[in-house]
């Protein structure tokens, strides 16, 4: 049986364009959890593509797996 490797996808303002401090936390849009990053990456392009004329906004792909399993961070 192969081990889930949940992603989140998620976005909002950020302070810097260049950072990923995010200017308002109540305003982070999730976009979802995905199985894979495959199924993440598809999800993040969809949604950064939406506001590429914003550089404010960002969106980011989260390793959820690595998270939840510590082990892995060494990977």
């Amino acid at each position: 049986m192969s081990e889930q490797k949940l992603h989140l996808v998620m976005g909002g303002r950020v302070k810097d364009p260049q950072g990923l401090e995010f200017a308002d936390l109540s305003q982070i849009e999730v976009v979802g959890v995905f199985p894979d990053y495959a199924a993440a990456e598809d999800a993040w392009r969809a949604a950064a593509q939406r506001t590429v004329d914003d550089a404010e906004m960002k969106y980011v792909v989260v390793h959820l797996h690595r998270l939840l399993q510590p082990d892995m961070l060494k990977r």
